[in-house]
This record gives C-alpha cells, sequence and structure tokens, in this order.
C-alpha cells in the first residue's frame, strides 16, 4: 500500500524499519554504514539489508444519498440509515488503526466532500456531516464514479455505499475508472431484503421514489420474472466486480452492522 505517512500496511517501497524483508548486492554510490558486515564475514560478499517500509493508507467513503436510500420495507433501518452506520463505522476504524478516511456524499453529483481525516478529533466533522445529510434527489452513479476518480490524486481506497439502482454497466464503467487510475474499490451494496424478495401480494400499486412514477400490476403474476431480474442485476454486478478486481459485498439491511463490517475487515 503506498501512502503519506507512517503506518502498518506493506509499502511497495523499502526504508527504515524494524522488519527485515531481504538482502541485495552493495553497488557503487550505496553508504557504507549500510553493508551487513557479518554477511561479508562468512561470504566476502558486499550486501545490503533491506527492511519494509510500512505506511499508512488513504480511504474515501462513497454514500448515496439519493431519495432511493430512503427506502425500508423488511429491514431494521432505511437503507440510507443503515448506510450511514456503515459509513461512520468504516471511518472509525480506519482512524483507529492509524490511517486517514474522507467521505464524500452523491447522488446526481458529487456533492459534499470532507477531506481525509487521520485523527478521532479530525473524524468530528465527518460524523456531523453523516448526522446532517438527507436522502434526497435522483442518482447518477457512474457521473459520481467518474468525478471521484478526477477528484482523488493520489493512489486510495475506495469504498462506494450504495443501493446501485441503475443498469450494472453503467456503475461497472465507473469502478474501472476507479481502478484504471490505480485505486481499491470496494462495493457495499446496500438492499432492504424487500427488494431482493418481492413478497407483496394481489393487487398492488407501486412508486418508484426518485421519479414519483407509479405501477398497478397483479404482483403474483411478476414474482418469478422479478426474483430472476434481481439474481441477473446482482450477479452482472458481482462479475463485473471481480473482472476489474474490485471487492463486492451484498449488504441486506437486516444483516447486522457489525457483521458486515466483519465481511470487509477480515478481507483486509
Amino acid at each position: 500500500m503506498e501512502g503519506p505517512r507512517q503506518g502498518q500496511h506493506r509499502s511497495p517501497h523499502h526504508g527504515s524499519s524494524v522488519e527485515f524483508s531481504d538482502y541485495r548486492e552493495y553497488t557503487r554510490g550505496d553508504p557504507p554504514n549500510l553493508i551487513d558486515w557479518a554477511v561479508y564475514a562468512r561470504s566476502d560478499r558486499y550486501v545490503i539489508r533491506r527492511y519494509q517500509e510500512e505506511t499508512s493508507l488513504r480511504a474515501f467513503i462513497l454514500l448515496d444519498t439519493s431519495e432511493s436510500m430512503n427506502y425500508r420495507e423488511g429491514g431494521i433501518y432505511t437503507k440510507f440509515e443503515y448506510a450511514c452506520y456503515l459509513a461512520a463505522s468504516f471511518m472509525y476504524i480506519l482512524i483507529g488503526q492509524g490511517d486517514s478516511a474522507g467521505l464524500m456524499l452523491f447522488n446526481e453529483d458529487v456533492y459534499k466532500v470532507f477531506q481525509p481525516a487521520g485523527s478521532l478529533e479530525g473524524l468530528r466533522p465527518l460524523l456531523l456531516g453523516l448526522e446532517e445529510a438527507q436522502a434526497s434527489g435522483r442518482s447518477n452513479v457512474e457521473a459520481a464514479l467518474h468525478k471521484v476518480a478526477a477528484q482523488i490524486k493520489s493512489r486510495s481506497l475506495v469504498i462506494v455505499i450504495s443501493d446501485l439502482l441503475c443498469e450494472p454497466a453503467q456503475t461497472l464503467r465507473g469502478i474501472r475508472h476507479l481502478h484504471h487510475d490505480g485505486h481499491e474499490v470496494t462495493i457495499m451494496h446496500v438492499l432492504d431484503p424487500g427488494e431482493i424478495r418481492f413478497n407483496f401480494a394481489g393487487l398492488v400499486e407501486l412508486r418508484e421514489l426518485e421519479t414519483g412514477q407509479r405501477l398497478v400490476l397483479q404482483a403474483d403474476e411478476v414474482r418469478e420474472a422479478y426474483a430472476a431480474e434481481v439474481r441477473r442485476f446482482i450477479e452482472t454486478l458481482r462479475k463485473g466486480c471481480m473482472d476489474c478486481l474490485a471487492d463486492y459485498y451484498l449488504v441486506p439491511t437486516r444483516k447486522p452492522v457489525e457483521e458486515a463490517l466483519h465481511m470487509r475487515v477480515t478481507r483486509a
């Protein structure tokens, strides 16, 4: 991991550290005090000890605040409330282990950016920003990811928390942009259990939260087709993330937040 500060993650570079990495041959211009004289006494070779440099990482939490995140049918929280708990927890964990974390709020656009904080004191404005945030407006995940890729100049961990309710191909274009720029991407796909499993019966009227459009239908006639489409939607996202080395996690809002965190933390 590359980072601007000393930390606990292995760096691709070598420098001063207490953890031995390997040896390399001494070359003209290297400081003589770096020569391992014990190795020279045994092998008559001039070699230099190299140590693994440790560094911190910088992370950005991208939180979807579009109107669709207000949905709650089968979970304890709305998707937005659940996503806020996830975002706050990730930032607390990252800062607690010596890294830095920033926060970006988006719907149709990235409209609020909190620069990375590296201390619990610096975390306070980010948590206050979460408390003040409200889910409203339409979403444009692809446009938001492209904008984030343009704004983040150094390699970072990018954690996207969203219901991703748009065409998977659009979302994946944004993820590929982040991956192309060298960022490590994690997708926390937050869905209400009522969106995964169609629990309605009989004649129902559905309203789309972001556009207000309404649809009257016989729930029993579309249940199987709906289930097949949800499976296609999730698998397309999962496979697309795998293809560009992004981590994908489906997170129903019925799952305890600590379990959702544990999936990603143990992966790290």
